[in-house]
C-alpha cells in the first residue's frame, strides 16, 4: 500500500490535483546558431556563448536558466553569456535539448 492509498483512506474527500509540471520558458529560438567557444581570462577557464539576437529579457532567461542548470557563476555582457569554468559539452547539449543549434569554436 502506497502512501497516496493510505492518503486517500485517510481523506476520501479530497481532491487531487495534478502536480505542476516544469515550466519551459518561452525563449525565442533562432535559425541562426549559437557560438559556444572556450577561452582563459586571467588563467581562469570560461565559457563564452555569442550569436543570440532575440530580445533582451530572452537573453538574460536563457543566461539565468544556464547559470541554474550548471550551478555556476556567470554574467551577460555585449550580447554574449559568460560561464565560469569549461562547460561547452553540457551547455551544448543542454540548449540542443532546448531547441537552439549549437556550434562549436575552436578545440
Amino acid at each position: 500500500m502506497d502512501i497516496r492509498s493510505q492518503l486517500k483512506a485517510l481523506f476520501p474527500d479530497h481532491i487531487e490535483e495534478e502536480e505542476p509540471q516544469e515550466e519551459s520558458s518561452n525563449v525565442w529560438l533562432q535559425d541562426e546558431p549559437l557560438l559556444c567557444k572556450y577561452e582563459k581570462r586571467k588563467g581562469k577557464p570560461v565559457t563564452i556563448i555569442e550569436g543570440y539576437n532575440g530580445a533582451d529579457n530572452d537573453f538574460k532567461i536563457l543566461a539565468k536558466e544556464l547559470k541554474i542548470h550548471l550551478g555556476v557563476g556567470g554574467s551577460t555582457k555585449d550580447e554574449t553569456i559568460i560561464i565560469q569554468g569549461d562547460y561547452r559539452d553540457k551547455i551544448m547539449d543542454y540548449l540542443k535539448a532546448k531547441g537552439f543549434k549549437v556550434k562549436r569554436v575552436g578545440g
